[in-house]
């Protein structure tokens, strides 16, 4: 599976860059009380530190508003996927667990501050390619909702849209069948390669540390 950027992105966003993680033969299942614990724990952490900060104080964040509003998307009507995640925490509305995948996957994007997606690579038709929504673009999502990704970065593959760092969709969802995914990383504009793939090494690891398998990845 190849990914690739619409060129017309970076000529809005020079700096922009993905970081993307293909996993194998891992297992998807409840999370671990570990993980679980820790999730807890962070968002109890983060609950606190948001009494004394705004959250346009968190640089992932607001790089991310910045995004948005780059693109014409708006951020008050549809936020940035992390964004809302603490937006959740700020009001003591912590996430519940999902499974393994999901969970790991939701530590990461309150710890690094930016929007993730995690796909069931099996789900995925042909190659994908990361756009600029347009109204045609819209999907199902996990939000139970019917989502139209106008002016909002979207992952398409040879059915549709399936992704993106507002919401995903039910189509490609990870669950306790998936064999294979893939994880994309929406870093940080100003984030510098070799620091991506530091970060990228970290997750990986993090990862199949709870769900096995192994990871490959890189930075687009």
């Amino acid at each position: 599976m190849k990914l690739t950027i619409d060129p017309y992105i970076n000529e809005i966003l020079g700096d922009f860059k993905l970081g993307v993680i293909h996993y194998n033969n891992i297992t998807v299942s409840d999370s671990p009380q570990m993980l679980k614990g820790r999730l807890q724990l962070f968002q109890e952490q983060l609950y606190f530190e948001l009494d004394d900060k705004e959250i346009m104080d968190f640089p992932g964040l607001l790089e991310w508003q910045l995004v948005w509003k780059a693109l014409g998307a708006d951020p008050s009507r549809y936020r940035p996927s992390a964004e809302a995640l603490f937006r959740r925490v700020k009001k003591q509305n912590y996430l519940s667990v999902v499974n393994s995948a999901v969970d790991m996957n939701s530590f990461l994007s309150l710890q690094y501050e930016i929007p993730l997606g995690l796909y069931d690579a099996d789900q995925i038709e042909g190659d994908i390619e990361i756009v600029v929504g347009n109204n045609s673009d819209r999907y199902e999502g996990l939000n139970n909702r019917v989502n139209t990704l106008t002016s909002i970065l979207v992952s398409k593959d040879a059915e549709g849209a399936f992704g993106s760092p507002y919401v995903d969709s039910k189509r490609t969802a990870v669950n306790e069948q998936t064999k294979n995914a893939l994880h994309i990383f929406y870093l940080r504009p100003s984030m510098e390669k070799d620091t991506a793939l530091q970060l990228l090494t970290a997750a990986s690891n993090m990862f199949t540390g709870i769900n096995g398998g192994d990871a490959e990845f890189y930075v687009i």
